[in-house]
């Protein structure tokens, strides 16, 4: 047995405590005040917006290379006056939906499935990691050769780019359920079938949705490459036809379109997990 020394817990309780300053700024892992959050929002918008206005607009850049915030928005009313730039993004939206939600459909199931059963992870993990590492845009001469030049090759551009890494991010998500509710729900009669359903599928559904987010981003980067190299219409064909004739402002205002639609496609992602998993939202 052990004695503990009173002049022992003395010293020790003796020792000063290391007190953090107050902060609201720094704060780790909480919330900070509205206005602030407000605040910061606004200037991750504003001083990039300042910076490229005061570039273009002094001179210091030629408006050839870097047109000015004026020259982008007359851009954009052009191109939605001539249709074009409805045209293009109604296409481009399409493909990218096509592919994605095609990729999700195969994604989640073979996610939670390699998740789940360590011997089909066993038998697809090495396949799908090594194929992930292939760069989606090199199969693009293979995906004309097979089928095409009409939308097929397309879809199955953003289909490939995004499958991949979609189940190993569902598939990661699943090892981290934790074992006592799979073992309870043994214990309490239920069997394979109630554990995925019930047990893991609910648990990984705020995952999910954070997988879509991230990788919603690389769908459109992929229907950009594919509408580069051989489209009819689409943003990324309204790039490459505005790069053959310089117009650098109609370049910008396709970009600007693009992370409008990505950054409304985030938050309606995020408010879709607000309403079905209310649980796991603070």
């Amino acid at each position: 047995m052990t004695v503990v020394s009173p002049s022992s817990t003395g010293a020790a309780s003796s020792q000063p405590t290391q007190s953090l300053k107050p902060t609201v700024f720094w704060r780790i892992a909480a919330d900070i005040p509205p206005s602030l959050k407000w605040a910061l929002m606004a200037l991750s918008v504003l001083v990039p917006l300042a910076l490229w206005w005061g570039l273009s607009s002094t001179g210091w850049v030629d408006t050839k290379f870097l047109p000015t915030p004026g020259m982008v928005v007359s851009a954009l009313v052009a191109l939605w006056q001539d249709g074009y730039l409805l045209g293009d993004t109604l296409s481009s939206f399409v493909r990218v939906s096509g592919g994605f939600v095609l990729a999700a459909l195969v994604a989640i199931p073979l996610g939670i499935g390699m998740g789940a059963f360590a011997s089909v992870r066993s038998l697809l993990e090495p396949l799908v990691g090594i194929v992930r590492y292939m760069p989606a845009p090199a199969f693009i001469p293979l995906l004309i050769i097979y089928l095409g030049l009409g939308e097929e090759p397309k879809v199955a551009l953003i289909f490939i780019g995004t499958v991949f890494f979609n189940t190993l991010m569902i598939m990661d998500a699943v090892k981290f359920v934790p074992k006592e509710l799979i073992e309870t729900t043994y214990t309490l009669g239920g069997d394979r079938r109630q554990v995925l359903l019930q047990v893991i599928t609910p648990y990984v559904i705020p995952s999910i949705f954070d997988t879509l987010r991230v990788n919603m981003a690389a769908s459109w980067n992929l229907v950009i490459v594919a509408e580069l190299v051989a489209a009819d219409s689409g943003l990324g064909k309204r790039i490459a036809i505005s790069q053959k004739f310089f117009q650098t402002d109609d370049i910008f205002a396709c970009l600007i379109v693009l992370g409008l639609i990505g950054f409304m496609l985030d938050l309606s992602l995020q408010a879709a997990m607000r309403m079905t998993c209310k649980w796991a939202v603070k």
